[in-house]
């Protein structure tokens, strides 16, 4: 017996040992993290798990509620969805003022909910906000300006902050949501997410291909970082946090580096997360004054010619009768935006099984611009 139980430890001390020799030890730090704080999986509820940085806000101007606020009776097809989908919110804007919305899951207008990739498209925001401060000479800029050791790379020197937006960077990731061996988990508990970020390599030349890659959108933070002599949690909070009057501040999840993890973890309300998607519905402008070059939104809205479902971290539908754009976080995190319409629909939830097309995009939001478009 007692051999046997030597065994079992030494056994199991070497496993241990080889996951960290492997560079695997960050899955022990997560095991911990969970148990302690919560569900062992990411959650949009795990904004007190991880340090943050806060985004304040100033001056808030709560959403004036439309005639018909919350009167609106969902359909059976709604109803069914959101419950199967596990919802923790539903907020409907139209005509830039509060129609509808529900929580679920002890949740309410003032919780917090992770963005997770939505954030990305909330970074190209900030891309074009430091193009028109002067950060950046435009979207086409290259990151070897930035970063030079890139220039001594065939692949690298060829990359551009544009093909950070769009996916089409030619490196060697792969996205992988689903065990907790992949480079998507390292990156969630990694503690120096800049040293994970360069150390991919290239594959193929940037601008060739699409393909979905959350570094993609950490090396984009990185060099913005960089270029814009702050944290991102702070110009986020100058250019579109206070201007907007967003009701609550937020937090942006950091490394133990405190660099942001800029390809997620964005903690916000959904009725804030609803201002953002008014925001660049109406091209950058609110309340008369441009935040955002027109064009430039215009851009980040425009459809790739290697996907014609993907703009600047920010994804697109023109192949249906009704037209839209989302920004798209795991488990199911949305905020859809339909110009002809005059909506912004904000929907959080805790699903990881989400039916998509043959483009990647959830069937879900589909179903929801139309429903609402439908009756309302």
């Amino acid at each position: 017996m007692k051999k046997t139980l030597t065994a079992i430890i030494a056994g199991t001390s070497a496993i241990i040992a080889g996951i960290y020799l492997s560079g695997y030890g960050f899955i022990f730090k997560a095991f911990a993290m969970n148990v302690k704080k919560g569900p062992i999986t990411p959650s949009s509820d795990d904004a007190e798990k991880f340090s943050s940085r806060s985004i304040p806000n100033l001056h808030p101007e709560p959403w004036q509620k439309d005639k018909d606020y919350n009167t609106t009776v969902l359909s059976e097809r709604l109803v069914e969805e959101l419950k199967k989908t596990r919802a923790s919110s539903l907020i409907v804007i139209r005509n830039n003022k509060l129609l509808y919305e529900n929580y679920w899951k002890d949740h309410d207008a003032s919780s917090l909910m992770n963005s997770f990739s939505m954030a990305k498209g909330i970074l190209s925001i900030l891309v074009g906000c430091a193009i028109d401060d002067g950060y950046l000479e435009s979207e086409n800029q290259l990151v070897s300006s930035v970063f030079p050791h890139y220039k001594n790379n065939r692949y690298g020197k060829h990359l551009t902050f544009a093909h950070l937006m769009t996916m089409q960077t030619g490196l060697d990731w792969k996205e992988e949501y689903h065990h907790p061996f992949s480079e998507n988990s390292k990156q969630y508990f990694v503690e120096d997410l800049a040293q994970q970020a360069f150390e991919v390599e290239f594959k193929e030349m940037p601008g060739c291909n699409y393909e979905y890659q959350s570094v993609a959108a950490q090396l984009l933070g990185l060099a913005l970082r960089k270029v814009i002599r702050k944290d991102l949690a702070t110009y986020l909070s100058e250019k579109i946090w206070k201007p907007l009057g967003m009701e609550f501040p937020a937090k942006w999840s950091i490394d133990e580096k405190g660099v942001e993890k800029a390809f997620c973890c964005i903690h916000a309300t959904p009725r804030d997360f609803a201002r953002i998607g008014q925001l660049i519905m109406q091209n950058g402008n609110w309340k008369g004054r441009q935040l955002i070059n027109e064009d430039y939104c215009q851009r980040m809205l425009t459809p790739t010619k290697a996907n014609d479902a993907f703009c600047f971290t920010v994804w697109a539908d023109d192949e249906h009768q009704l037209k839209y754009r989302f920004f798209y976080g795991f488990l199911g995190q949305f905020i859809i935006m339909i110009p002809e319409k005059q909506m912004v629909i904000v929907k959080t939830g805790f699903y990881n099984r989400l039916d998509v097309d043959e483009k990647k995009r959830p069937l879900q939001v589909k179903l929801f611009a139309e429903e609402f478009a439908r009756m309302i």
